[in-house]
């Protein structure tokens, strides 16, 4: 048995979709423990692309897709990808945790609504209504799962939410009208089609775990968007490191036994915050036009940089991990030199640990080791050794420089472009 948890170490993006599909096909279970639609992986099998955003990857392979009590669900979206993948006769096995918060239409009005106030301090939120409902489940006035199923439960529920989100639509100067007929209708609606699916996760989960099924906890975004390790307050609202993996499956840490970090061999992310290695350049266009950097969610052009072992040194102390995945490596092809950054200089002093304010990284400049790069990465090879020698040396530096051995390497987006070491 092994219970597998497999996370970003940078701002998301980093082809944790790809990583996941790949260990699936032993595992039993694929768990999403935290985030909503706000994430999306892409998955390709041959020539078929998958773009999920809340069902767990593994699905694909067939497997049990678990959404655990951790992720916030829009049932919309959710009803979606099931019925998308239904047309490609991909029937889900699924699992939905009966704890799992649900985001309402009043989360996706109010999503947003302060950035406007905000100006250039803005967060960057995907306006999914994400953060208002892992805020209303902080507060205690979160609607569950469960709370579909039981349609005089969820009117009275909402008979105490909705006026104070009226109201709250009115100070903001957004048009909505909450009905609380049309609202608790649609919803038990939900709750029907969804009914079949609906589980004590984790009551599922130690019970697999005590039968020796192998079981991978998905994580979504990456360790730099975690509300209390990441770049606040530039984050995601809710726990992308292993910690948060058992509290969001219902999981007792001690069942944990491997950690997989997967690196983007360079880095990129998604909105407002800030990027210390960031390129503006050419090198920066051919990263974002080689690696094709569009959010598969938003649809927005990553920012790109170097790759910051800062960043990534970071993620592994706060997640424990114990293997490293390296993805992208064949978008560095074609450059000659490569530069990875290994600390900040802010005035007279240098840091090698990320800072929790990031504030102070306005006044730091990146401290760079150069390395050299290579041609190209030859598509057909299979092992380490097939790779060239500048591109091992390139891997190894990341292993020295992290402490973790890499164990896969991807080298391009389809599932046989991957090397195990």
């Amino acid at each position: 048995m092994t219970v597998t948890v497999i996370l970003g170490t940078q701002w998301g993006d980093e082809g944790k979709g790809k990583v996941v599909d790949y260990y699936a096909k032993n595992a039993d279970y694929v768990v999403r423990f935290q985030g909503g639609n706000n994430a999306g992986h892409t998955i390709k099998v041959g020539e078929e692309v998958y773009k999920l955003h809340i069902t767990p990857s593994g699905v694909i392979q067939g497997k049990t897709g678990v959404i655990g009590n951790g992720v916030v669900v829009d049932l919309e979206v959710l009803l979606k990808e099931i019925d998308m993948l239904r047309k490609r006769e991909k029937e889900p096995k699924l699992l939905i945790s009966d704890r799992a918060n649900v985001i309402m239409p009043y989360h996706k009005l109010l999503d947003g609504a302060e950035e406007k106030y905000l100006k250039d301090k803005k967060i960057g939120t995907t306006k999914r209504g994400i953060g208002p409902c892992y805020s209303d489940k902080v507060a205690r006035r979160g609607i569950r799962i469960i709370d579909l199923l039981n349609e005089e439960i969820l009117r009275k529920k909402l008979e105490i939410i909705l006026p104070i989100k009226q109201k709250l639509l009115e100070i903001y100067n957004i048009k909505g009208n909450l009905d609380i007929n049309e609202i608790t209708k649609t919803y038990v609606e939900y709750g029907e089609k969804i009914k079949p699916f609906v589980t004590n996760v984790s009551v599922e989960l130690n019970d697999a775990i005590k039968k020796g099924k192998n079981i991978l906890l998905e994580g979504a975004q990456g360790t730099m968007l975690d509300v209390d390790m990441g770049t606040y307050p530039y984050t995601t609202s809710s726990h992308t490191i292993a910690g948060g993996a058992g509290i969001g499956s219902g999981i007792g840490p001690k069942q944990i036994n491997e950690i997989i970090g997967v690196v983007k061999a360079y880095t990129t992310r998604v909105g407002e915050g800030p990027l210390p290695t960031e390129l503006k350049d050419e090198i920066g266009e051919h990263l974002q036009k080689k690696g094709g950097e569009i959010g598969t969610t938003t649809g927005r052009a990553r920012r790109c940089g170097w790759l910051d072992l800062v960043v990534v040194k970071h993620a592994c102390i706060v997640s424990g991990i114990t293997k490293l995945a390296v993805t992208k490596l064949d978008v560095l092809d074609g450059l000659k030199t490569l530069k990875v950054c290994t600390a900040y200089k802010c005035d007279d002093k240098t840091y090698t640990t990320f800072p929790a304010q990031t504030e102070m990284l306005d006044n730091c400049n990146p401290v760079f080791a150069e390395l050299d790069g290579w041609d190209n990465i030859d598509k057909d090879a299979k092992t380490f050794e097939d790779l060239p020698e500048n591109a091992k040396k390139y891997l190894q530096f990341i292993e020295k420089e992290t402490g973790v051995k890499i164990t896969l390497v991807s080298i391009g987006a389809e599932r046989d472009k991957t090397i195990t070491i």
